[in-house]
Formats: structure tokens, C-alpha cells, sequence
């Protein structure tokens, strides 16, 4: 077993390659790492020359999309959608005022609710393959974006590698199959602390995705505040578990099931159950 690790949107990435064969596992990390970038480039919101930023300073004027981010637009009015509206790559106007660093400042009421009216999916105007984004308004892939890029680097890292592959995004992650020696062994954070261990699960086939609020939060008064925000009123979800893991065919839809989930609140686990998803709530 070789491990191939690289830093890539924000997170520490590494891909682990069952062989004997060093530079199969290099030329799949090689490919891993490059996807990974690849998308990063494209999609990230953080870079002027990359299509979100094209589309964010677009002021009301269509702009046409290549088929790729044709889709992730598609899949992203999906999951509005089957959400009722809860999730919303619209949102991230929010950021603006949040500052989920591990501080203990909130933002002003006034200044979330000033923000309420750039907020909506629906109104985007999505006419296959041109997007409008009014002026003011912004799109980010972020909820979706890294999922995305693990089932992708995947699908390239099997490309001449035979045996058992894992790509592991910052903890979301999939999987060809399990090794010979059996199940991949994923650990599942406690809540609260630093990188120690609460579950440890065994993982096949298929993807793995987890979201919480172990890394992004702010903390007032002894409550603590997660970065999954409820577009009906700008601020955090209230009651939602501390983190959900879902595990499914695909890492973007184990994704989509975990953030479904932190979006229900207190009835993340209700949820999952009545999706009939494989999942572990922490609180």
C-alpha cells in the first residue's frame, strides 16, 4: 500500500494505492492531485480568473457555461429543489458578514437581514447553457465543489492502478473496493477536539462524506454557532447534530445527504432514516 499526499482547497488530500509498485501509486497521485487543481482552479471562488468569479461579476448580463459547470448548475437546482429550498448556492453572499474562524463575534441582525434580499435560486435565471446572476448576487460551489472533485480524481486514479484505490478530500472521500487484507478503516472525528478519533468505520465501495461544525464555527457566550446557514433567516441551523457522516454510492451523494441532513436541525436523524441512508450523527 502506497500513500500519495498534496494540499488542495483548503484541505490535506492524499490518495492511498494498493500495489507493490511505486510508481503506479505516483502516476495515480499525479493524476489525483491534478484533477483536484483542476477543479480548484475552475470553480474556486477565491480566484479572479476562475468561472465563479466570471459568473459573480457577470452584473445581470447571461453568461454561457461549458458542460461541466453546466451540470454541477444543474445538480445544484436539483438539490434546491428535493431541499424545498434549503440548499441554495446563492448563500454565500452570507460570508460577507459571517467569520466562522473559532471566534466569538456575531454579526450584526441588520446586517444579515440586508443581505436576505440576494438570496434564491430561483432567482437565477438558468436557460441551458446561459446563467444570469442579478446584480449583487453570487453563486458558490463550495457546498458540492469538493465532493465533486473526490468522485472525479477518482475515476482517474483507478486508470492504470488494479488494485484498491481511496481518495481521501479532507475527509470526504470514495473508494473502488476494499483492499485484499479488507475494509478500508475511516476515522470519524469527535466533535470538539483535535483530529482524536470517535468512530472508526469500515469502508468498501462507494463514497463517504461528513459536515459539521469541528472546523468552522464561531462561539458566544458558551453557545456555539456552525457554519450551516438556514437561508430563511441568514443565521446558523439551530439543534443540528454536532456532525453528520452519510455513506453512499458517491461521495456527492454521501455529501448531499450529510448536508441535507445539518440543514434539518434537530431532525438531521429523522431525516436520514426516512431516506433509508447508511449514517452516523455525533452531538
Amino acid at each position: 500500500m502506497y500513500a500519495v499526499g498534496f494540499l488542495a482547497m483548503a484541505s490535506g488530500c492524499e490518495v492511498l494505492v494498493e500495489t507493490d509498485q511505486p510508481s503506479v501509486a505516483e502516476a495515480a497521485g499525479a493524476r489525483t492531485a491534478a484533477e483536484a487543481w483542476r477543479i480548484e482552479a475552475k470553480f474556486s471562488r477565491y480566484r479572479a480568473d476562475s468561472v465563479v468569479s466570471e459568473l459573480n461579476r457577470s452584473d445581470g448580463r447571461p453568461v454561457a457555461v461549458d458542460a461541466e459547470t453546466a451540470s454541477l448548475i444543474a445538480f445544484a437546482a436539483r438539490c434546491h429543489a428535493l431541499s424545498d429550498g434549503a440548499f441554495d448556492i446563492t448563500s454565500g453572499v452570507l460570508r460577507r458578514v459571517w467569520r466562522f474562524d473559532g471566534g466569538n463575534r456575531l454579526p450584526a441582525r441588520e446586517d444579515v437581514e440586508a443581505l436576505r434580499p440576494l438570496i434564491g435560486f430561483e432567482r437565477l435565471s438558468w436557460e441551458p447553457p446561459h446563467l444570469t446572476v442579478p446584480p449583487g448576487m453570487e453563486i458558490d460551489f463550495g457546498g458540492i465543489g469538493k465532493e465533486y472533485a473526490v468522485d472525479r480524481a477518482l475515476a482517474l486514479a483507478v486508470d492504470g492502478a488494479p488494485g484498491a484505490v481511496l481518495v481521501n478530500f479532507g475527509g470526504d472521500l470514495a473508494t473502488n473496493r476494499a483492499p485484499a487484507a479488507g475494509p478500508w478503516a475511516v476515522g470519524v472525528e469527535r466533535p470538539g477536539t483535535d483530529r482524536e478519533a470517535r468512530l472508526i468505520l469500515d469502508l468498501a465501495r462507494g463514497g463517504l462524506a461528513t459536515s459539521g461544525d469541528t472546523r468552522r464555527f464561531v462561539e458566544v457566550d458558551g453557545r456555539r454557532y456552525g457554519h450551516i446557514l438556514d437561508v430563511r433567516t441568514g443565521w446558523p441551523v439551530e439543534g443540528a447534530p454536532r456532525s453528520v457522516t452519510v455513506a453512499a454510492a458517491s461521495c456527492v451523494e454521501a455529501g448531499m445527504l450529510a448536508t441535507f441532513a445539518m440543514l434539518q436541525g434537530r431532525a438531521a436523524e429523522q431525516f436520514l432514516n426516512e431516506q433509508g441512508a447508511t449514517h452516523w450523527c455525533l452531538r
